[in-house]
């Protein structure tokens, strides 16, 4: 799962490289806080006292500058499912599991819309975040899925474009900060087997 120029180069980054690519994730992740995942690529390089040559350098492309920078926090995401996978609940599991996605992917204007892309582009940057986020979503469910609290024809790539889908309504809606709870609500009530 290496998204770095670091571990995809064949040899090690000078400290040089290494420090201008440090500064542009910081920069990278600021920007998007502040502006969106649509923030100026030559503002990030300004910021981080290096030319736009030297993003590209590092990062080929915007999918590429995101899936770097939303790395370490889909770490933690899926450090998170593997605790879940252990919990005596299945189903609740699977929804705390979704609250964090939706949490993650509504903290940058724009995420949510790229995660979703990157669903059916298997082949963009951004597949090495949602790829393992949706192998650790179909663990959680196929889990709840074994006690039959949820259906059995539920997947996991439509359940992760929900969970995009509601981010996206919640960063559309920064006013209104019960809606991810009550829109994921809605689906999970949708989910459940039927008798």
């Amino acid at each position: 799962m290496a998204t770095d120029a670091a571990q995809t180069s064949p040899r090690p980054m000078r400290a040089d490289a290494r420090r201008n690519y440090e500064r542009l994730l910081t920069e990278a992740r600021t920007a998007f806080t502040e502006h969106g995942t649509d923030a100026s690529l030559e503002d990030i390089a300004r910021r981080a006292e290096v030319g736009i040559g030297t993003l590209y350098r590092h990062f080929p492309n915007r999918t590429a500058l995101m899936s770097a920078v939303f790395q370490g926090e889909v770490d933690g995401i899926l450090a998170r499912s593997r605790e879940l996978l252990a919990a005596p609940e299945p189903c609740r599991a699977l929804v705390a599991w979704l609250r964090a996605i939706v949490a993650h992917a509504s903290t940058y204007r724009g995420l949510s819309r790229a995660l979703m892309a990157a669903q059916t582009d298997e082949g963009s940057a951004m597949s090495r975040c949602s790829l393992p986020l949706r192998d650790a979503g179909r663990a959680l469910l196929a889990r709840a899925q074994q006690t039959g609290a949820i259906s059995s024809d539920v997947d996991i790539v439509d359940l992760m474009q929900l969970t995009n889908a509601i981010a996206l309504a919640v960063e559309q809606s920064p006013d209104d900060p019960e809606l991810a709870d009550r829109l994921l609500t809605l689906t999970l009530t949708g989910l459940k087997a039927r008798p």
